[in-house]
């Protein structure tokens, strides 16, 4: 493949990515999506179209807005990056495919739920729930896992997580797992089946566990807090299970199941 398609898959990760900072900063405060220019949190006005170039804009204008020289928040050429280098590696995995394309788009969602439950301790059904449908429709697409497994998946994914929740909140006389757990869960599932649900599972269970002892031995502030979002740690799990699912599925078969 010529090398200068990488920079166009590249170039175009980038530019997905600089919206979806507007989906992480607009979503949870409820502010409409498209009606307006992209603007300074600090003081509130209108960004030019030459500083609202993905990367290039933030290292210009030195981490620093325009108007006000208030700081930007880093996270933004971060969210820009991640997404750029994630369809660059996809592309350079699946080249011109329907996997290429599937998993971008959930990887692109995973990344805006990855900040936005951190922020706010909340996935919002905005992303979920149009995720789940996009998740069924594209398992036709070539590439896709099938609609059966899809359907399975999705089921497998958000009921799984009920339970759990339902088992939490028995245990605990609390709420234990948000609604958009399970419903990020129920995506997950319809994108990649149930197989690779229960990775992400597992997989999210134990980057959560050590993260949280990490955390909590070094803050205090975490300590006496009640919840840890669990979406961001699934959504690493899940980038885990895109990336090495069928490894990981293929050791487990030949070394656990095969007689």
């Amino acid at each position: 493949m010529p090398f200068y398609i990488y920079l166009w898959i590249f170039a175009f990760g980038l530019v997905i990515g600089s919206f979806l900072n507007v989906l992480i900063y607009r979503v949870p405060r409820k502010i409409e999506i498209g009606l307006s220019r992209s603007f300074c949190p600090s003081c509130k006005k209108a960004i030019k179209f030459y500083d609202n170039i993905p990367l290039l804009s933030y290292l210009i204008l030195r981490g620093k807005c325009r108007q006000c020289r208030q700081p930007i928040s880093f996270r933004y050429p971060l969210v820009e990056l991640i997404n750029g280098l994630i369809y660059l590696f996809y592309f350079w995995l699946y080249g011109v495919s329907g996997q290429f394309l599937i998993y971008s788009f959930v990887t692109s969602v995973l990344l805006v739920i990855f900040f936005v439950d951190i922020d706010f301790q909340i996935i919002p059904d905005v992303l979920t729930i149009p995720g789940i449908i996009v998740g069924l429709g594209t398992s036709f697409l070539p590439g896709g896992i099938g609609i059966i497994s899809s359907a399975v998946g999705l089921l497998v994914g958000g009921g799984a997580l009920y339970l759990v929740a339902t088992l939490g909140d028995w245990l605990f006389k609390k709420e234990s797992m948000g609604g958009g757990d399970i419903k990020m869960a129920a995506m997950l599932g319809a994108f990649l089946g149930w197989q690779k649900v229960i990775i992400v599972f597992m997989g999210g269970a134990v980057i959560g566990l050590v993260i949280a002892a990490i955390m909590m031995i070094f803050s205090k502030k975490l300590r006496s807090t009640r919840m840890i979002p669990f979406g961001p740690f699934l959504a690493v799990a899940a980038v885990i299970a895109i990336i090495y699912g069928d490894q990981i599925i293929s050791y487990y078969w030949h070394h656990f199941l095969a007689v």
